[in-house]
Protein backbone atom coordinates (compact mmCIF):
# COMPACT_ATOMS: atom_id res chain seq x y z
CA UNK A 1 0.00 0.00 0.00
CA UNK A 2 1.33 3.46 -0.90
CA UNK A 3 1.95 6.10 1.71
CA UNK A 4 -0.99 8.20 0.44
CA UNK A 5 -3.34 5.21 0.53
CA UNK A 6 -2.20 4.41 4.08
CA UNK A 7 -2.91 7.97 5.13
CA UNK A 8 -6.35 7.89 3.51
CA UNK A 9 -7.17 4.62 5.25
CA UNK A 10 -6.00 5.98 8.59
CA UNK A 11 -8.13 9.13 8.22
CA UNK A 12 -11.16 7.06 7.30
CA UNK A 13 -10.66 4.85 10.33
CA UNK A 14 -10.29 7.84 12.62
CA UNK A 15 -13.42 9.41 11.17
CA UNK A 16 -15.40 6.21 11.76
CA UNK A 17 -14.06 5.89 15.30
CA UNK A 18 -14.98 9.47 16.08
CA UNK A 19 -18.49 8.88 14.81
CA UNK A 20 -19.00 6.13 17.39
CA UNK A 21 -17.90 8.47 20.20
CA UNK A 22 -20.40 11.26 19.46
CA UNK A 23 -23.90 11.22 20.87
CA UNK A 24 -26.09 10.86 17.75
CA UNK A 25 -28.40 13.83 17.30
CA UNK A 26 -31.16 13.40 14.77
CA UNK A 27 -32.62 15.66 12.13
CA UNK A 28 -36.16 15.67 13.52
CA UNK A 29 -37.71 15.15 16.93
CA UNK A 30 -40.06 12.15 17.29
CA UNK A 31 -41.91 10.73 20.27
CA UNK A 32 -40.35 7.74 22.01
CA UNK A 33 -40.37 5.81 25.28
CA UNK A 34 -37.29 5.02 27.30
CA UNK A 35 -35.73 4.60 30.67
CA UNK A 36 -33.22 7.25 31.78
CA UNK A 37 -30.02 5.83 33.27
CA UNK A 38 -27.77 8.15 35.23
CA UNK A 39 -24.09 7.87 34.29
CA UNK A 40 -23.03 8.19 37.94
CA UNK A 41 -24.07 4.96 39.66
CA UNK A 42 -26.15 3.53 36.83
CA UNK A 43 -29.45 4.21 38.57
CA UNK A 44 -32.69 4.89 36.70
CA UNK A 45 -35.02 7.85 36.88
CA UNK A 46 -37.82 6.37 38.97
CA UNK A 47 -41.35 7.20 40.12
CA UNK A 48 -41.44 5.89 43.71
CA UNK A 49 -44.04 3.16 44.12
CA UNK A 50 -45.69 4.10 40.81
CA UNK A 51 -47.26 6.96 42.76
CA UNK A 52 -50.23 8.81 41.30
CA UNK A 53 -49.80 11.73 43.71
CA UNK A 54 -49.26 15.14 42.16
CA UNK A 55 -46.01 16.52 43.55
CA UNK A 56 -44.33 13.16 44.19
CA UNK A 57 -40.56 13.72 43.96
CA UNK A 58 -38.73 11.58 41.44
CA UNK A 59 -35.56 9.73 42.36
CA UNK A 60 -32.56 7.83 41.04
CA UNK A 61 -33.14 4.17 41.90
CA UNK A 62 -31.57 0.85 40.96
CA UNK A 63 -32.77 -0.11 37.48
CA UNK A 64 -35.26 -2.98 37.62
CA UNK A 65 -37.22 -2.87 34.32
CA UNK A 66 -40.40 -1.92 36.21
CA UNK A 67 -43.05 0.23 34.54
CA UNK A 68 -42.47 3.08 37.00
CA UNK A 69 -39.08 3.62 35.32
CA UNK A 70 -40.54 3.96 31.82
CA UNK A 71 -40.87 7.49 30.51
CA UNK A 72 -42.74 8.91 27.54
CA UNK A 73 -40.98 11.71 25.67
CA UNK A 74 -43.08 13.84 23.33
CA UNK A 75 -41.57 16.67 21.24
CA UNK A 76 -42.82 20.19 21.89
CA UNK A 77 -44.35 21.59 18.72
CA UNK A 78 -41.94 23.72 16.70
CA UNK A 79 -38.82 22.44 18.42
CA UNK A 80 -36.17 19.97 17.32
CA UNK A 81 -34.85 19.14 20.79
CA UNK A 82 -37.44 20.04 23.46
CA UNK A 83 -39.76 17.41 24.97
CA UNK A 84 -42.35 16.91 27.64
CA UNK A 85 -41.63 13.80 29.73
CA UNK A 86 -44.46 11.77 31.26
CA UNK A 87 -44.28 9.21 34.04
CA UNK A 88 -46.33 6.03 34.37
CA UNK A 89 -49.13 7.99 36.06
CA UNK A 90 -49.52 10.19 32.98
CA UNK A 91 -48.24 13.26 34.79
CA UNK A 92 -45.32 15.38 33.57
CA UNK A 93 -41.79 15.65 34.90
CA UNK A 94 -41.77 19.12 36.46
CA UNK A 95 -39.50 21.55 38.32
CA UNK A 96 -41.33 22.24 41.57
CA UNK A 97 -42.87 25.71 41.64
CA UNK A 98 -41.20 26.62 38.30
CA UNK A 99 -38.17 27.40 40.46
CA UNK A 100 -34.91 28.59 38.95
CA UNK A 101 -32.96 27.83 42.15
CA UNK A 102 -30.36 25.11 42.63
CA UNK A 103 -31.70 21.99 44.37
CA UNK A 104 -35.35 22.62 43.43
CA UNK A 105 -37.14 19.27 43.47
CA UNK A 106 -37.91 17.33 40.30
CA UNK A 107 -41.47 16.09 40.69
CA UNK A 108 -44.43 14.81 38.72
CA UNK A 109 -47.34 17.19 38.20
CA UNK A 110 -50.43 17.33 35.97
CA UNK A 111 -49.28 18.36 32.52
CA UNK A 112 -49.60 21.96 31.38
CA UNK A 113 -47.74 24.15 28.86
CA UNK A 114 -45.26 25.70 31.31
CA UNK A 115 -41.57 25.75 30.51
CA UNK A 116 -40.84 24.04 33.84
CA UNK A 117 -42.32 20.93 32.20
CA UNK A 118 -40.27 21.26 29.02
CA UNK A 119 -36.92 19.50 28.72
CA UNK A 120 -34.18 20.09 26.18
CA UNK A 121 -32.11 17.02 25.30
CA UNK A 122 -28.58 18.32 24.91
CA UNK A 123 -26.21 15.63 23.58
CA UNK A 124 -23.14 14.87 25.68
CA UNK A 125 -20.31 12.87 24.14
CA UNK A 126 -19.35 9.84 26.25
CA UNK A 127 -16.66 7.49 24.96
CA UNK A 128 -17.82 3.93 24.47
CA UNK A 129 -21.56 4.57 24.55
CA UNK A 130 -24.32 6.54 22.84
CA UNK A 131 -27.64 8.30 23.41
CA UNK A 132 -26.29 10.34 26.31
CA UNK A 133 -27.79 13.73 27.21
CA UNK A 134 -28.19 16.50 29.70
CA UNK A 135 -31.89 16.87 30.62
CA UNK A 136 -32.11 20.67 30.66
CA UNK A 137 -35.15 22.50 32.02
CA UNK A 138 -36.28 25.10 29.48
CA UNK A 139 -37.63 27.16 32.38
CA UNK A 140 -34.48 27.32 34.49
CA UNK A 141 -31.65 26.25 32.18
CA UNK A 142 -30.55 23.74 34.84
CA UNK A 143 -30.14 19.98 34.67
CA UNK A 144 -31.76 16.99 36.35
CA UNK A 145 -29.30 15.39 38.79
CA UNK A 146 -29.28 13.26 41.96
CA UNK A 147 -29.31 15.41 45.09
CA UNK A 148 -25.85 16.15 46.50
CA UNK A 149 -24.23 14.48 43.52
CA UNK A 150 -24.85 11.10 45.14
CA UNK A 151 -24.39 7.91 43.14
CA UNK A 152 -26.43 5.89 45.67
CA UNK A 153 -29.75 4.27 44.84
CA UNK A 154 -32.87 5.94 46.26
CA UNK A 155 -31.53 9.49 45.88
CA UNK A 156 -34.04 12.26 45.23
CA UNK A 157 -33.71 14.22 42.01
CA UNK A 158 -33.18 17.98 41.92
CA UNK A 159 -32.03 20.56 39.39
CA UNK A 160 -28.42 21.75 39.42
CA UNK A 161 -26.23 23.79 37.04
CA UNK A 162 -25.53 21.80 33.89
CA UNK A 163 -22.16 20.21 33.16
CA UNK A 164 -20.77 17.09 31.51
CA UNK A 165 -20.05 15.45 34.90
CA UNK A 166 -21.47 11.93 35.10
CA UNK A 167 -24.17 12.90 37.60
CA UNK A 168 -25.67 15.35 35.11
CA UNK A 169 -25.62 12.91 32.17
CA UNK A 170 -28.40 10.42 31.40
CA UNK A 171 -28.48 7.65 28.82
CA UNK A 172 -31.82 7.23 27.05
CA UNK A 173 -31.54 3.76 25.49
CA UNK A 174 -34.93 4.10 23.76
CA UNK A 175 -33.96 7.32 22.00
CA UNK A 176 -34.85 7.03 18.30
CA UNK A 177 -34.77 10.59 17.09
CA UNK A 178 -34.52 14.16 18.31
CA UNK A 179 -31.91 16.00 20.24
CA UNK A 180 -30.11 19.01 18.89
CA UNK A 181 -30.00 18.84 15.13
CA UNK A 182 -26.45 19.26 13.84
CA UNK A 183 -26.01 22.87 12.84
CA UNK A 184 -28.99 24.25 14.76
CA UNK A 185 -29.69 25.92 18.08
CA UNK A 186 -32.67 27.31 19.96
CA UNK A 187 -32.97 30.40 22.12
CA UNK A 188 -32.46 31.28 24.92
CA UNK A 189 -28.68 31.05 25.27
CA UNK A 190 -28.91 32.07 28.93
CA UNK A 191 -31.97 31.91 31.15
CA UNK A 192 -30.79 34.81 33.30
CA UNK A 193 -28.84 36.92 30.83
CA UNK A 194 -29.63 40.63 30.75
CA UNK A 195 -27.37 43.01 28.83
CA UNK A 196 -25.54 40.30 26.85
CA UNK A 197 -22.22 40.72 25.07
CA UNK A 198 -21.14 37.86 22.79
CA UNK A 199 -17.93 37.46 20.77
CA UNK A 200 -16.57 34.64 18.62
CA UNK A 201 -12.79 34.37 19.01
CA UNK A 202 -10.24 31.67 18.21
CA UNK A 203 -12.70 28.78 17.96
CA UNK A 204 -15.06 29.69 20.82
CA UNK A 205 -18.09 31.82 21.58
CA UNK A 206 -17.71 33.93 24.72
CA UNK A 207 -20.74 35.38 26.53
CA UNK A 208 -20.89 37.82 29.43
CA UNK A 209 -24.11 39.18 30.95
CA UNK A 210 -25.18 41.22 33.95
CA UNK A 211 -24.70 39.41 37.27
CA UNK A 212 -26.08 42.17 39.55
CA UNK A 213 -23.57 41.15 42.21
CA UNK A 214 -19.85 41.57 42.89
CA UNK A 215 -18.71 38.92 40.39
CA UNK A 216 -17.79 39.26 36.74
CA UNK A 217 -18.61 36.03 34.91
CA UNK A 218 -18.21 34.60 31.43
CA UNK A 219 -19.20 31.37 29.72
CA UNK A 220 -17.77 29.85 26.57
CA UNK A 221 -18.61 27.07 24.11
CA UNK A 222 -17.47 25.92 20.69
CA UNK A 223 -21.03 26.11 19.34
CA UNK A 224 -23.76 28.66 19.86
CA UNK A 225 -26.06 25.88 21.12
CA UNK A 226 -23.42 24.94 23.67
CA UNK A 227 -23.68 28.31 25.39
CA UNK A 228 -27.11 27.33 26.73
CA UNK A 229 -25.58 24.74 29.07
CA UNK A 230 -22.10 26.19 29.54
CA UNK A 231 -21.06 27.14 33.07
CA UNK A 232 -20.72 30.78 34.05
CA UNK A 233 -17.15 31.09 35.34
CA UNK A 234 -16.10 33.88 37.69
CA UNK A 235 -13.27 35.80 36.01
CA UNK A 236 -13.04 38.72 38.45
CA UNK A 237 -14.35 39.76 41.86
CA UNK A 238 -15.22 43.40 42.41
CA UNK A 239 -14.27 45.24 45.56
CA UNK A 240 -14.86 48.77 46.80
CA UNK A 241 -14.39 51.51 45.82
CA UNK A 242 -14.78 50.37 42.20
CA UNK A 243 -18.19 48.74 42.52
CA UNK A 244 -18.99 46.10 45.08
CA UNK A 245 -22.45 44.80 44.41
CA UNK A 246 -23.95 45.63 41.02
CA UNK A 247 -21.94 44.45 38.01
CA UNK A 248 -24.05 45.16 34.94
CA UNK A 249 -23.94 46.00 31.23
CA UNK A 250 -20.60 44.24 30.51
CA UNK A 251 -18.74 44.07 27.24
CA UNK A 252 -15.21 43.23 26.23
CA UNK A 253 -13.07 44.38 23.30
CA UNK A 254 -9.71 43.34 21.90
CA UNK A 255 -7.84 46.65 21.67
CA UNK A 256 -4.29 47.92 21.32
CA UNK A 257 -2.57 48.68 24.61
CA UNK A 258 1.03 49.54 25.55
CA UNK A 259 1.95 45.84 25.66
CA UNK A 260 0.15 44.95 22.45
CA UNK A 261 -3.40 43.74 22.04
CA UNK A 262 -5.33 43.00 25.22
CA UNK A 263 -8.92 42.38 26.15
CA UNK A 264 -10.49 45.35 27.88
CA UNK A 265 -13.59 44.46 29.90
CA UNK A 266 -15.95 47.39 30.46
CA UNK A 267 -18.78 47.32 32.99
CA UNK A 268 -21.03 49.47 35.17
CA UNK A 269 -20.96 49.22 38.97
CA UNK A 270 -21.64 51.35 42.03
CA UNK A 271 -19.88 51.78 45.31
CA UNK A 272 -22.73 50.21 47.28
CA UNK A 273 -24.89 47.11 46.67
CA UNK A 274 -27.24 49.44 44.82
CA UNK A 275 -26.89 53.19 44.90
CA UNK A 276 -27.80 54.62 41.51
CA UNK A 277 -25.95 57.86 42.13
CA UNK A 278 -22.59 56.05 42.44
CA UNK A 279 -22.93 53.95 39.29
CA UNK A 280 -19.94 54.55 37.00
CA UNK A 281 -18.11 52.84 34.14
CA UNK A 282 -14.97 50.85 34.96
CA UNK A 283 -12.51 48.77 32.94
CA UNK A 284 -10.42 45.64 33.48
CA UNK A 285 -7.37 44.57 31.42
CA UNK A 286 -6.44 41.00 30.49
CA UNK A 287 -2.97 39.61 30.99
CA UNK A 288 -2.97 38.02 27.53
CA UNK A 289 -5.22 37.10 24.63
CA UNK A 290 -7.64 34.80 26.45
CA UNK A 291 -11.03 36.56 26.70
CA UNK A 292 -11.56 34.83 30.06
CA UNK A 293 -8.47 36.46 31.51
CA UNK A 294 -6.92 36.59 34.00
CA UNK A 295 -7.91 40.24 34.43
CA UNK A 296 -6.67 43.04 36.64
CA UNK A 297 -8.47 46.26 37.51
CA UNK A 298 -7.31 49.02 35.19
CA UNK A 299 -9.26 52.23 35.76
CA UNK A 300 -12.43 54.10 36.61
CA UNK A 301 -13.53 55.63 33.33
CA UNK A 302 -14.75 58.87 34.88
CA UNK A 303 -15.44 62.06 32.99
CA UNK A 304 -12.54 64.45 33.63
CA UNK A 305 -14.75 67.53 34.09
CA UNK A 306 -18.37 66.33 34.41
CA UNK A 307 -18.30 63.52 36.97
CA UNK A 308 -21.49 64.88 38.48
CA UNK A 309 -23.99 62.12 37.67
CA UNK A 310 -24.16 58.39 37.12
CA UNK A 311 -22.96 56.93 33.81
CA UNK A 312 -24.09 53.57 32.45
CA UNK A 313 -23.81 51.13 29.54
CA UNK A 314 -20.29 51.44 28.13
CA UNK A 315 -19.72 50.99 24.41
CA UNK A 316 -16.59 51.40 22.29
CA UNK A 317 -16.39 53.21 18.94
CA UNK A 318 -13.29 53.03 16.74
CA UNK A 319 -13.58 55.51 13.88
CA UNK A 320 -11.09 57.40 11.70
CA UNK A 321 -8.19 56.07 13.73
CA UNK A 322 -9.61 57.37 17.01
CA UNK A 323 -11.14 55.66 20.05
CA UNK A 324 -14.31 56.80 21.80
CA UNK A 325 -16.41 55.73 24.78
CA UNK A 326 -20.20 55.67 24.40
CA UNK A 327 -22.65 55.64 27.28
CA UNK A 328 -25.70 57.23 28.87
CA UNK A 329 -26.17 59.59 31.81
CA UNK A 330 -28.94 61.53 33.53
CA UNK A 331 -29.88 65.16 32.90
CA UNK A 332 -33.64 64.89 33.41
CA UNK A 333 -33.82 62.24 30.71
CA UNK A 334 -31.24 59.70 29.53
CA UNK A 335 -29.31 60.97 26.50
CA UNK A 336 -26.50 59.08 24.81
CA UNK A 337 -23.01 60.53 25.24
CA UNK A 338 -19.68 60.16 23.47
CA UNK A 339 -16.27 60.84 25.03
CA UNK A 340 -12.84 60.70 23.35
CA UNK A 341 -10.24 58.28 24.71
CA UNK A 342 -6.45 58.51 24.48
CA UNK A 343 -6.18 54.77 25.20
CA UNK A 344 -8.66 52.05 26.20
CA UNK A 345 -8.84 53.26 29.82
CA UNK A 346 -8.16 57.03 29.73
CA UNK A 347 -10.46 59.89 28.71
CA UNK A 348 -8.92 62.67 26.63
CA UNK A 349 -11.89 65.02 26.83
CA UNK A 350 -15.28 65.54 28.41
CA UNK A 351 -18.53 63.93 27.27
CA UNK A 352 -20.67 65.35 24.51
CA UNK A 353 -24.35 64.57 23.97
CA UNK A 354 -24.77 62.47 20.85
CA UNK A 355 -28.51 61.75 20.88
CA UNK A 356 -31.51 62.72 23.02
CA UNK A 357 -34.77 60.74 23.25
CA UNK A 358 -37.34 62.81 21.35
CA UNK A 359 -39.54 60.42 19.36
CA UNK A 360 -42.61 59.00 21.07
CA UNK A 361 -41.31 55.45 20.74
CA UNK A 362 -38.18 56.50 22.67
CA UNK A 363 -40.10 57.76 25.68
CA UNK A 364 -42.42 54.91 26.76
CA UNK A 365 -42.05 54.62 30.52
CA UNK A 366 -39.18 57.10 30.45
CA UNK A 367 -37.13 59.10 27.94
CA UNK A 368 -34.13 56.83 27.32
CA UNK A 369 -31.29 56.43 24.78
CA UNK A 370 -28.91 53.83 26.24
CA UNK A 371 -26.89 50.70 25.44
CA UNK A 372 -25.15 52.23 22.41
CA UNK A 373 -23.46 49.55 20.26
CA UNK A 374 -21.40 50.04 17.12
CA UNK A 375 -22.03 48.25 13.82
CA UNK A 376 -19.70 48.84 10.86
CA UNK A 377 -19.77 47.45 7.32
CA UNK A 378 -18.51 48.55 3.90
CA UNK A 379 -17.31 51.91 5.19
CA UNK A 380 -20.59 52.72 6.94
CA UNK A 381 -20.86 53.20 10.72
CA UNK A 382 -24.06 52.80 12.72
CA UNK A 383 -24.80 53.09 16.42
CA UNK A 384 -27.70 50.88 17.50
CA UNK A 385 -29.13 51.86 20.87
CA UNK A 386 -31.93 50.91 23.26
CA UNK A 387 -34.88 53.28 23.67
CA UNK A 388 -37.75 53.72 26.15
CA UNK A 389 -37.56 52.26 29.65
CA UNK A 390 -36.56 48.63 30.19
CA UNK A 391 -39.50 48.12 32.57
CA UNK A 392 -41.91 48.23 29.62
CA UNK A 393 -42.53 45.67 26.86
CA UNK A 394 -41.84 48.52 24.42
CA UNK A 395 -38.11 48.66 25.14
CA UNK A 396 -36.66 48.52 21.62
CA UNK A 397 -33.75 49.43 19.35
CA UNK A 398 -33.14 52.64 17.44
CA UNK A 399 -30.24 53.62 15.17
CA UNK A 400 -27.87 56.48 14.37
CA UNK A 401 -26.01 56.66 11.04
CA UNK A 402 -22.65 58.43 10.71
CA UNK A 403 -22.58 61.04 7.94
CA UNK A 404 -18.93 62.05 8.16
CA UNK A 405 -17.20 64.82 10.05
CA UNK A 406 -16.34 65.01 13.74
CA UNK A 407 -17.87 61.99 15.57
CA UNK A 408 -18.13 64.15 18.72
CA UNK A 409 -20.59 66.43 16.96
CA UNK A 410 -24.20 65.23 17.06
CA UNK A 411 -24.74 66.88 13.66
CA UNK A 412 -22.45 64.19 12.19
CA UNK A 413 -25.10 61.58 12.94
CA UNK A 414 -28.64 61.03 11.67
CA UNK A 415 -31.23 59.31 13.85
CA UNK A 416 -33.63 56.91 12.10
CA UNK A 417 -37.22 58.11 12.64
CA UNK A 418 -38.52 54.60 13.41
CA UNK A 419 -37.29 51.75 15.61
CA UNK A 420 -35.20 49.08 13.90
CA UNK A 421 -36.04 46.14 16.22
CA UNK A 422 -39.01 45.82 18.57
CA UNK A 423 -41.49 43.55 20.34
CA UNK A 424 -43.31 40.73 18.57
CA UNK A 425 -46.57 39.81 20.24
CA UNK A 426 -47.07 36.99 17.73
CA UNK A 427 -43.75 35.41 18.80
CA UNK A 428 -44.10 36.18 22.51
CA UNK A 429 -41.03 38.46 22.59
CA UNK A 430 -41.25 41.64 24.64
CA UNK A 431 -38.79 44.42 25.38
CA UNK A 432 -35.97 43.25 23.05
CA UNK A 433 -32.95 45.44 23.63
CA UNK A 434 -29.48 46.05 25.03
CA UNK A 435 -27.87 44.24 22.14
CA UNK A 436 -24.46 43.42 20.75
CA UNK A 437 -23.14 42.13 17.44
CA UNK A 438 -20.88 39.27 16.39
CA UNK A 439 -19.89 37.51 13.19
CA UNK A 440 -20.12 33.83 12.30
CA UNK A 441 -16.98 31.68 12.65
CA UNK A 442 -16.26 31.94 8.91
CA UNK A 443 -16.89 35.70 8.87
CA UNK A 444 -19.69 35.53 6.28
CA UNK A 445 -22.70 36.26 8.49
CA UNK A 446 -23.71 39.03 10.88
CA UNK A 447 -25.58 38.24 14.09
CA UNK A 448 -27.33 40.20 16.81
CA UNK A 449 -27.41 39.17 20.46
CA UNK A 450 -29.95 40.79 22.77
CA UNK A 451 -32.10 40.24 25.83
CA UNK A 452 -35.89 40.08 25.99
CA UNK A 453 -38.78 39.10 28.23
CA UNK A 454 -41.35 36.33 27.74
CA UNK A 455 -44.38 38.39 28.75
CA UNK A 456 -45.65 41.96 28.90
CA UNK A 457 -45.18 41.90 32.69
CA UNK A 458 -41.42 41.35 32.45
CA UNK A 459 -39.21 44.12 33.74
CA UNK A 460 -35.62 45.23 34.32
CA UNK A 461 -34.56 42.13 36.23
CA UNK A 462 -32.43 39.01 36.00
CA UNK A 463 -35.23 37.04 34.31
CA UNK A 464 -34.47 38.61 30.95
CA UNK A 465 -33.03 35.93 28.68
CA UNK A 466 -30.17 36.05 26.17
CA UNK A 467 -31.13 35.42 22.54
CA UNK A 468 -29.32 35.53 19.21
CA UNK A 469 -30.34 35.54 15.56
CA UNK A 470 -28.84 36.28 12.16
CA UNK A 471 -29.65 39.53 10.39
CA UNK A 472 -29.30 40.76 6.81
CA UNK A 473 -28.59 44.00 4.99
CA UNK A 474 -30.80 46.26 2.89
CA UNK A 475 -29.80 47.41 -0.57
CA UNK A 476 -28.96 50.88 0.80
CA UNK A 477 -26.35 49.36 3.12
CA UNK A 478 -28.41 49.62 6.32
CA UNK A 479 -28.98 46.60 8.59
CA UNK A 480 -32.25 44.70 8.54
CA UNK A 481 -32.73 43.02 11.93
CA UNK A 482 -36.10 41.51 11.07
CA UNK A 483 -38.45 40.29 13.81
CA UNK A 484 -37.33 38.72 17.10
CA UNK A 485 -37.77 34.94 16.94
CA UNK A 486 -39.83 32.97 19.47
CA UNK A 487 -38.11 30.82 22.07
CA UNK A 488 -37.62 27.17 21.18
CA UNK A 489 -37.70 27.65 17.40
CA UNK A 490 -34.78 25.78 15.76
CA UNK A 491 -32.45 28.21 14.02
CA UNK A 492 -29.56 27.40 11.71
CA UNK A 493 -26.26 27.80 13.56
CA UNK A 494 -23.75 30.43 12.43
CA UNK A 495 -21.89 29.52 9.26
CA UNK A 496 -18.57 27.81 9.81
CA UNK A 497 -19.37 26.06 13.09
Amino acid sequence: MTRSRCLSALLAALTMAAAFLVAPPASAAVAFTSTAVNRDGGNCLDLPGSSTTAGAQLRAFACDAAANQNLGLTPVSGSADVYTITTRSGQCVDVYGASTADNAAIIQWPCHSGTNQQWRLVPVTVAGTDKTFNLVSVGSGKCVAPSGGSSASNTNLVQLPCSTANGRVWRLPGFTGGGTTPGTFTNPLSQHGPDPWLTYYDGYYYLATTTWNSTVTMRRADTLAGLATATDQVIFNLTRPNGAGTMWAPEFHLLDGPGGKRWYFYYTAGREPYDLGTQRIHVLESAGLDPMGPYSFKADLLDPTQDNTWELDPGILQLNGRLYLLGTFYNGSQPMFIRPLSNPWTASGTRRILATPTYGWETVGGAVNEGAEVLQRNGKTFIVYSASHCSTPDYKLGMLTYNGGDPLNSASWTKSPNPVFQRSDANGVYGPGHNGFFTSPDGTEDWIVYHANNSTSGGCDMNRTTRAQKFTWNTDGTPNFGTPVALGVPLTAPSGE
